[in-house]
Protein backbone atom coordinates (compact mmCIF):
# COMPACT_ATOMS: atom_id res chain seq x y z
CA UNK A 1 0.00 0.00 0.00
CA UNK A 2 1.64 3.18 -1.18
CA UNK A 3 2.23 6.07 1.22
CA UNK A 4 0.49 8.48 -1.14
CA UNK A 5 -2.74 6.50 -1.02
CA UNK A 6 -2.63 6.48 2.79
CA UNK A 7 -1.90 10.20 2.77
CA UNK A 8 -4.87 10.97 0.54
CA UNK A 9 -7.27 8.80 2.55
CA UNK A 10 -6.14 10.21 5.89
CA UNK A 11 -6.06 13.80 4.66
CA UNK A 12 -9.63 13.72 3.35
CA UNK A 13 -10.96 11.92 6.44
CA UNK A 14 -9.35 14.27 8.97
CA UNK A 15 -10.02 17.41 6.95
CA UNK A 16 -13.69 16.48 7.07
CA UNK A 17 -13.48 15.81 10.81
CA UNK A 18 -12.01 19.27 11.32
CA UNK A 19 -14.77 20.77 9.21
CA UNK A 20 -17.43 18.99 11.26
CA UNK A 21 -16.03 20.30 14.54
CA UNK A 22 -15.84 23.81 13.07
CA UNK A 23 -19.46 23.67 11.94
CA UNK A 24 -20.58 22.39 15.33
CA UNK A 25 -18.77 25.32 16.96
CA UNK A 26 -20.38 27.68 14.37
CA UNK A 27 -17.03 28.85 12.95
CA UNK A 28 -16.88 30.80 9.72
CA UNK A 29 -15.18 29.59 6.53
CA UNK A 30 -11.69 30.56 7.70
CA UNK A 31 -12.28 28.73 10.98
CA UNK A 32 -13.23 25.66 8.96
CA UNK A 33 -9.98 25.84 7.02
CA UNK A 34 -7.90 26.31 10.18
CA UNK A 35 -9.42 23.31 11.98
CA UNK A 36 -9.47 21.19 8.83
CA UNK A 37 -5.83 21.80 7.98
CA UNK A 38 -4.83 21.36 11.63
CA UNK A 39 -6.56 17.98 11.77
CA UNK A 40 -5.23 16.82 8.40
CA UNK A 41 -1.60 17.94 8.77
CA UNK A 42 -1.02 18.45 12.49
CA UNK A 43 -0.12 14.81 13.10
CA UNK A 44 2.47 14.84 10.34
CA UNK A 45 4.05 18.01 11.73
CA UNK A 46 4.35 16.49 15.22
CA UNK A 47 5.75 13.28 13.74
CA UNK A 48 8.39 15.22 11.81
CA UNK A 49 9.49 16.99 14.99
CA UNK A 50 9.76 13.64 16.77
CA UNK A 51 11.81 12.00 14.02
CA UNK A 52 14.07 14.98 13.40
CA UNK A 53 12.60 15.84 10.01
CA UNK A 54 12.27 19.53 9.13
CA UNK A 55 8.67 20.62 9.61
CA UNK A 56 9.06 22.51 6.34
CA UNK A 57 8.85 19.13 4.62
CA UNK A 58 5.08 19.44 5.01
CA UNK A 59 5.06 22.22 2.42
CA UNK A 60 6.22 19.69 -0.16
CA UNK A 61 2.77 18.10 0.08
CA UNK A 62 1.15 20.74 -2.10
CA UNK A 63 -1.31 18.37 -3.83
CA UNK A 64 -2.63 17.20 -0.44
CA UNK A 65 -3.25 20.79 0.66
CA UNK A 66 -5.16 21.37 -2.56
CA UNK A 67 -7.21 18.20 -2.05
CA UNK A 68 -8.05 19.18 1.54
CA UNK A 69 -8.94 22.72 0.46
CA UNK A 70 -11.25 21.52 -2.32
CA UNK A 71 -12.96 18.91 -0.12
CA UNK A 72 -13.59 21.38 2.71
CA UNK A 73 -14.81 24.13 0.38
CA UNK A 74 -17.30 21.86 -1.37
CA UNK A 75 -18.48 20.36 1.92
CA UNK A 76 -18.89 23.79 3.55
CA UNK A 77 -21.21 25.05 0.81
CA UNK A 78 -23.20 21.82 0.39
CA UNK A 79 -23.97 20.67 3.96
CA UNK A 80 -27.44 19.38 3.08
CA UNK A 81 -25.95 16.82 0.71
CA UNK A 82 -23.77 15.07 3.28
CA UNK A 83 -24.27 16.30 6.85
CA UNK A 84 -26.98 13.77 7.66
CA UNK A 85 -24.79 10.96 6.41
CA UNK A 86 -21.77 12.25 8.31
CA UNK A 87 -23.66 11.89 11.58
CA UNK A 88 -24.21 8.28 10.63
CA UNK A 89 -20.80 7.57 9.13
CA UNK A 90 -18.56 10.14 10.86
CA UNK A 91 -16.93 7.64 13.21
CA UNK A 92 -16.21 5.40 10.24
CA UNK A 93 -14.36 8.11 8.32
CA UNK A 94 -12.49 9.11 11.46
CA UNK A 95 -11.45 5.45 11.88
CA UNK A 96 -10.20 5.44 8.29
CA UNK A 97 -8.08 8.53 8.98
CA UNK A 98 -6.72 7.06 12.20
CA UNK A 99 -5.75 3.81 10.51
CA UNK A 100 -4.25 5.41 7.40
CA UNK A 101 -2.15 7.96 9.27
CA UNK A 102 -1.01 5.56 12.00
CA UNK A 103 0.28 3.10 9.40
CA UNK A 104 1.83 5.86 7.32
CA UNK A 105 3.66 7.26 10.35
CA UNK A 106 4.92 3.82 11.36
CA UNK A 107 6.20 3.09 7.85
CA UNK A 108 7.93 6.46 7.82
CA UNK A 109 9.82 5.64 11.01
CA UNK A 110 10.72 2.13 9.81
CA UNK A 111 12.09 3.55 6.57
CA UNK A 112 14.38 5.80 8.60
CA UNK A 113 15.68 2.82 10.57
CA UNK A 114 14.21 3.76 13.94
CA UNK A 115 13.56 1.18 16.70
CA UNK A 116 10.13 -0.21 17.53
CA UNK A 117 9.53 2.32 20.29
CA UNK A 118 9.98 5.21 17.85
CA UNK A 119 7.82 3.43 15.26
CA UNK A 120 4.98 3.17 17.79
CA UNK A 121 5.40 6.81 18.81
CA UNK A 122 5.36 7.89 15.15
CA UNK A 123 2.20 5.85 14.55
CA UNK A 124 0.46 7.38 17.56
CA UNK A 125 1.46 10.97 16.85
CA UNK A 126 0.69 10.79 13.15
CA UNK A 127 -2.61 9.02 13.72
CA UNK A 128 -3.86 11.15 16.61
CA UNK A 129 -1.79 14.37 16.64
CA UNK A 130 -4.03 16.21 14.18
CA UNK A 131 -7.14 15.33 16.17
CA UNK A 132 -5.57 16.55 19.39
CA UNK A 133 -4.58 19.88 17.83
CA UNK A 134 -8.05 20.21 16.27
CA UNK A 135 -9.82 19.64 19.59
CA UNK A 136 -7.51 21.99 21.52
CA UNK A 137 -8.07 24.78 18.97
CA UNK A 138 -11.82 24.21 19.26
CA UNK A 139 -11.68 24.34 23.08
CA UNK A 140 -12.68 20.69 23.48
CA UNK A 141 -11.23 17.88 25.54
CA UNK A 142 -9.13 15.82 23.09
CA UNK A 143 -10.92 12.63 22.09
CA UNK A 144 -7.75 10.54 22.40
CA UNK A 145 -7.29 11.47 26.07
CA UNK A 146 -10.72 10.29 27.16
CA UNK A 147 -11.54 6.83 28.40
CA UNK A 148 -12.86 5.89 24.96
CA UNK A 149 -10.52 3.44 23.19
CA UNK A 150 -8.85 5.35 20.35
CA UNK A 151 -5.13 5.77 20.74
CA UNK A 152 -4.68 2.06 21.53
CA UNK A 153 -5.41 1.14 17.93
CA UNK A 154 -2.60 3.39 16.69
CA UNK A 155 -0.26 1.68 19.16
CA UNK A 156 -1.52 -1.66 17.85
CA UNK A 157 -0.59 -0.74 14.28
CA UNK A 158 2.79 0.76 15.15
CA UNK A 159 3.77 -2.27 17.22
CA UNK A 160 3.11 -4.85 14.51
CA UNK A 161 4.89 -2.76 11.90
CA UNK A 162 7.77 -2.01 14.26
CA UNK A 163 8.49 -5.68 15.03
CA UNK A 164 8.43 -6.53 11.34
CA UNK A 165 5.32 -8.71 11.43
CA UNK A 166 3.60 -6.46 8.91
CA UNK A 167 5.91 -5.80 5.98
CA UNK A 168 4.08 -6.71 2.77
CA UNK A 169 1.33 -5.02 0.78
CA UNK A 170 -1.28 -7.62 1.74
CA UNK A 171 -0.38 -7.54 5.42
CA UNK A 172 -0.56 -3.73 5.41
CA UNK A 173 -4.00 -3.85 3.83
CA UNK A 174 -5.09 -6.38 6.46
CA UNK A 175 -3.71 -4.17 9.24
CA UNK A 176 -5.43 -1.13 7.74
CA UNK A 177 -8.79 -2.90 7.73
CA UNK A 178 -8.20 -4.39 11.20
CA UNK A 179 -7.60 -1.00 12.83
CA UNK A 180 -10.77 0.37 11.25
CA UNK A 181 -12.81 -2.63 12.41
CA UNK A 182 -11.41 -2.50 15.94
CA UNK A 183 -12.10 1.21 16.19
CA UNK A 184 -15.67 0.75 14.97
CA UNK A 185 -16.24 -2.17 17.35
CA UNK A 186 -15.02 -0.07 20.26
CA UNK A 187 -17.52 2.64 19.26
CA UNK A 188 -20.46 0.31 18.67
CA UNK A 189 -19.95 -1.72 21.85
CA UNK A 190 -18.78 1.22 23.97
CA UNK A 191 -15.45 -0.33 24.91
CA UNK A 192 -13.62 1.87 27.39
CA UNK A 193 -10.29 1.96 29.17
CA UNK A 194 -10.15 1.95 32.98
CA UNK A 195 -10.55 5.33 34.64
CA UNK A 196 -9.35 6.16 38.14
CA UNK A 197 -12.24 7.22 40.38
CA UNK A 198 -11.29 9.28 43.40
CA UNK A 199 -12.94 8.33 46.68
CA UNK A 200 -11.62 11.37 48.52
CA UNK A 201 -14.67 12.80 50.29
CA UNK A 202 -13.00 16.18 50.68
CA UNK A 203 -13.00 16.56 46.89
CA UNK A 204 -16.78 16.85 46.88
CA UNK A 205 -16.91 19.50 49.60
Amino acid sequence: MHWELLNIIGTIAFAMSGLIVALEEKYDLMGVYVLGFAAAFGGGAVRNLLLGIPVSALWEQGPLFIIAFIVMTIAFFTPRLWHHYWKKWGFFFDAIGLSAFAIQGALFAVDMGHPTSAVIAAAVLTGTGGGIIRDVLAGRKPLVLRKEIYIVWAVFGGFFIGIGLVNSSWSLILLFISIILLRMLSVNYNWKLPVHISHDKSASL
